[in-house]
């Protein structure tokens, strides 16, 4: 990716041609005074000549040397340095009254897609998270946002629609990293999770302290639909990286593994990122692909070091995944041979493992043409 410098005045090759160009009618103004006599200029008004030029020259190249490691985001040039703001946040600012008054500047983020048959669900989660000082954004992937004003804290958090989207389209779109680059963390979740056990600021305190970029809370084992064992609650224990099975060739996971999903693996129903970790994440998320699919398998890419080390599961905080159907699924009472005539997950379903196939092909075309590359995980790519 080019870097925010390219093309910039402030790059190495713009300075040194602005100082030449800068440098050049001088010098041959000088030039023209010192060798054409003394008819134009006197001799000692040509030594004081020569003295200002000399200082001139030394404050332009200390001015410009001064600028050159300045790395400014592209289009800001013009600008002057201290005016920049490159980066925002998702608090909203009153329409009176002092503009330093009454804010409470959260320090982490939560969003969730949501629709209107999971409102139960959603209603605990933001009020969870908005008693920990959270900045919260939901995702209305029904449209429907006027149904969520019989609740209290309707106005304090960010309401953003669009029909039959995935929390990932909206991910893509409304959380680039430099509008979340003032959040610590970032939870990214569905839905249709219980949060009865789950406290976030407890959760945060045990992420800093075991150095997670990249984790989730564990699910209990007894009330949630586990899909992958490594995501299920290992009790007595604060955080786990790795999971134990056995079975047949390629399915075993030991204390020898070194590859997803039997470590540095987490699900993504509920994935919580640092900020650094987000920023490399977001990137990845292919912007026509919007189910996502293959990212987990990719995760340990932006665990910010050793993904083995910085990618886990918190045991402590856990939650319950009651894997509801929501994006494209039916809450109504249909007789099984309706709901065979017409399912909307079926095509769900099919959308999702193409989009999984399309973004492993996009990966090893990556891989392959980019020659700078060095691949920290060789021969462990999907």
């Amino acid at each position: 990716m080019e870097s925010p410098c390219s093309g910039s005045p402030f790059s190495d090759s713009n300075i040194r041609r602005s100082y030449l160009c800068n440098l050049f009618p001088a010098v041959c103004l000088l030039c023209l005074a010192l060798f054409t006599g003394t008819a134009f200029l006197a001799s000692d008004y040509k030594e004081n000549y020569v003295q200002k030029f000399t200082q001139w020259g030394i404050a332009q190249k200390w001015r410009l040397g001064k600028c050159e490691n300045h790395c400014r985001p592209q289009g800001s040039e013009t600008l002057p340095r201290a005016i920049v703001a490159s980066t925002s946040n998702l608090e909203m600012r009153p329409l009176w009254s002092s503009i330093k008054n009454n804010i409470t500047s959260s320090t982490n983020l939560f969003s969730v897609a949501v629709g209107v048959k999971q409102k139960g669900l959603v209603n605990k989660m933001v009020l969870k998270f908005l008693t920990s000082s959270f900045a919260v954004i939901l995702f209305h992937y029904d449209g429907a946002v006027d149904e969520w004003k019989d609740f209290e804290w309707y106005s304090r958090v960010i309401h953003i629609a669009a029909a039959n989207q995935t929390k990932w389209w909206f991910a893509k779109r409304f959380l680039h990293p430099d509008i979340v680059a003032e959040y610590k963390y970032i939870f990214l979740w569905d839905e249709d999770l219980g949060v009865e056990n789950f406290h976030p600021k407890e959760y945060i305190a045990m992420v800093e302290s075991e150095g997670l970029e990249i984790s989730q809370p564990a699910l209990d084992p007894v009330k949630s639909e586990v899909h992958h064992r490594i995501t299920a609650r290992v009790r007595n224990s604060n955080v786990h990286r790795r999971t134990y099975r056995s079975g047949g060739p390629g399915e075993v996971c030991n204390g020898q593994s070194t590859a997803p999903p039997c470590t540095g693996w987490i699900e993504m129903m509920a994935p919580v990122f640092s900020r650094a970790a987000w920023r490399c994440v977001w990137y990845m998320i292919q912007n026509d692909l919007i189910y996502a699919w293959g990212l987990d398998m990719q995760l340990g890419y932006c665990a910010q070091g050793d993904r083995m080390r910085n990618v886990g599961i918190v045991d402590v905080e856990y939650v319950v995944h009651y894997n509801r159907p929501t994006l494209g699924g039916e809450a109504n009472h249909k007789t099984p041979l309706e709901s065979h005539k017409h399912d909307p997950r079926v095509e769900v379903r099919r959308q999702s493992y193409a989009e999984l196939a399309e973004f492993k092909r996009r990966w090893r075309r990556a891989a392959m043409g980019d020659q700078c590359w060095v691949d920290p995980y060789p021969q462990k790519n999907t």
